[in-house]
């Protein structure tokens, strides 16, 4: 008899996937977003959330309709290479590089450093990183209980506190949005759906992604079809409410700059909004939403990367690589929130588009056949696109590539030069499949079903 999922777990569940994905990021981009964008807010904020909410949704459900069992497997349809370097720099990324170290800086920055005085010094931030990873890493070592810990109880406390901050700002707006900035003043919606890269979701969702699915084969599901069924409800939840603490972050940064002034980061948005409306105690309020969406997100990535490292170095225990990993955390956050974010950019770049190429193919797997070369070649066609975007971020341009994409290549001025090339190497490598031809165990060992 078929076992059926109480639907309680689903919101339990739904709840903790948000939670996981609400971090450090989704916080201070929206707000950011909304002061620069001004009166195009809705429009940069559409873009925000396909980026930031819808993505993320397509990433849970293309790896549940994948049946693999991690990222690395399904990567590995490309090529064994690919899926073990894509998947390493992934979990890097998101990891003790830049997602992990950042929940620790911006939950310091926000919600502690505004009761430091000026001339505090290191100290704190070296105090605070410790405490914070140390909670992180005692709540990690005990992965099996991740969805209660953090679906039962932390997710409604975070929730509360921002639904607090947010009815105020609905209900009394401190301002009208302002004129856009030069970057929104135009191509606002590309502008937002570039600044979605920032929060890293997408990438988080292939890891969060078997979090979910374990969860469910945790109570004895196994069934395919229910456990997709399941996935799709809990991964549903949680974009719809980050859909709309986006947008309602997006409208507070919009209608709070005729009160606090146009400033140079979210975190500094709303502080002065929660201060604005609350005097000292915003932020004490404040420093508890950063507090709730940091930790929630630093524990369930933590958790994630020790799982895969786990596996990758199978003589090195879960618990030693979770305290390493938290440690490791500690150490970069001290290096400040601007660097952190300084250097994550153009990493974030050069793997995005190959992590959206990546989730279209899996969708359309059967469409092709689950051709190996269709992965390969329009995945290789879009990273030799997304690197030259990765090195113009980082300042170092080849120019005399560049400035011939920039000229000759569709939406390359807008961050979106590597969608054309993922087309075509896809109708290419489909022109070798058909001419090559594959065989039944060809087709087996791609993921054909």
């Amino acid at each position: 008899m078929k076992k059926s999922i109480p639907f309680s777990y689903v919101i339990v569940t739904g709840f903790m996937l948000f939670a996981l994905f609400f971090g450090a990021g989704n916080l201070i981009f929206p707000a950011l977003l909304g002061q620069q964008s001004g009166t195009n807010v809705l429009t940069a904020n559409i873009g925000f959330v396909i980026t930031g909410v819808g993505l993320p949704l397509l990433a849970i459900l293309a790896f549940a309709i994948s049946g693999k069992n991690d990222l690395q497997d399904l990567a590995s349809r490309a090529h064994p290479i690919f899926g073990l370097a894509f998947t390493v720099i992934l979990y890097l990324s998101i990891g003790p590089l830049f997602a992990m170290p950042r929940t620790g800086t911006v939950s310091f920055e926000i919600g502690i450093q505004p009761f430091l005085p000026a001339d505090a010094g290191p100290w704190p931030l070296l105090i605070y990183s410790i405490l914070f990873f140390g909670i992180t890493c005692f709540f990690s070592l005990k992965p099996a209980k991740i969805v209660d810990v953090v679906g039962k109880y932390l997710t409604p406390a975070l929730l509360l506190s921002i639904a607090v901050l947010i009815i105020t700002v609905l209900v009394n707006p401190i301002g009208s949005p302002q004129d856009p900035t030069e970057a929104y003043s135009s191509n606002a919606f590309f502008k937002g759906f570039q600044e979605g890269y920032l929060t890293m979701d997408t990438l988080a969702a292939f890891v969060f992604g078997i979090i979910v699915i374990n969860s469910v084969k945790n109570i004895g599901i196994t069934d395919r079809k229910s456990i997709l069924g399941f996935t799709w409800k809990a991964a549903l939840i949680a974009a719809a409410l980050l859909a709309l603490i986006y947008t309602s972050l997006s409208y507070l940064g919009a209608t709070s700059v005729a009160g606090i002034g146009l400033l140079d980061n979210g975190g500094a948005v709303l502080a002065g909004v929660s201060e604005s409306y609350y005097g000292s105690f915003g932020n004490v309020l404040l420093g508890l939403i950063v507090l709730g969406a940091c930790l929630t997100t630093s524990i369930g990535l933590v958790t994630a990367c020790s799982s895969y490292f786990r596996r990758l170095l199978p003589k090195v225990s879960y618990n030693v690589i979770a305290i390493a990993l938290s440690a490791f955390s500690a150490v970069v956050a001290n290096a400040g929130l601007a660097n952190i974010i300084t250097f994550s950019v153009p990493v974030l770049t050069i793997i995005y588009p190959l992590a959206i190429v990546l989730i279209l193919l899996t969708f359309l797997h059967n469409a092709f056949a689950g051709s190996r070369a269709v992965y390969l070649i329009s995945l290789l066609f879009t990273f030799a696109v997304s690197l030259m975007e990765g090195l113009n971020a980082a300042g170092i341009p080849i120019q005399g590539v560049q400035d011939f994409l920039t000229d000759n290549l569709p939406l390359y001025s807008l961050g979106l030069g590597w969608l054309l090339p993922a087309i075509i190497g896809a109708v290419i490598g489909f022109i070798v499949h058909l001419a090559t031809g594959s065989n039944r165990n060809e087709l087996k060992n791609a993921g054909v079903r």
